[in-house]
């Protein structure tokens, strides 16, 4: 993956910059991005990609683009919130973790990939056994809301570690 800065604009509190970034895959495909470094967050703003991305592929981009555009722009990651009041959502006044500025990418210490997923399961299928509310037990595990939990739970069903919710005829 290449990253590289595109241009900035200051104003007289701070700067916005724009960086460019590539990132390709063996098969020749490749995924053409710009990310947007605001008062500490990193939005994505375009996004072109050859082939196309499903909407699997495109939730999963954050997680690819998110070390190397944080070392290029100069971000580090930012330690774990610490928990707000017990059943509280953490992200409930903004959708999906996102502030004014846009979604910030930064580590939740929840592993990623295969092993997210297969952790996933296992927290769901255990609160089922137990009679439990399965999505409140992935989102009291990850730390995560609602949405990003479920989003969670849908790519463990896709990864095979979960059953498919309804059959399809």
């Amino acid at each position: 993956m290449s990253v590289w800065p595109a241009w900035e604009v200051r104003d007289g509190t701070g700067a916005t910059a724009w960086f460019g970034l590539r990132l390709e895959f063996g098969d020749g495909a490749h995924v053409d991005a710009v990310a947007v470094v605001s008062e500490g967050c990193v939005s994505i703003e375009d996004v072109r990609a050859e082939p196309a991305l499903s909407l699997d592929d495109l939730a999963a981009l954050a997680d690819w683009i998110e070390e190397p555009l944080s070392e290029a722009c100069g971000i580090g990651a930012v330690p774990d919130e610490e928990p707000g009041p017990e059943g509280a959502d953490a992200d409930a006044g903004e959708p999906d973790g996102e502030n004014a500025a846009g979604p910030c990418l930064a580590g939740s210490g929840w592993p990623r990939g295969v092993e997210g997923q297969w952790l996933v399961a296992q927290k769901y299928r255990a609160a089922q056994e137990q009679g439990a509310d399965p999505v409140l037990a992935v989102m009291t595990a990850t730390g995560f809301g609602r949405r990003k939990s479920l989003r969670l739970i849908g790519q463990a069903r896709d990864a095979g570690f979960l059953t498919r919710r309804r059959a399809r005829h």
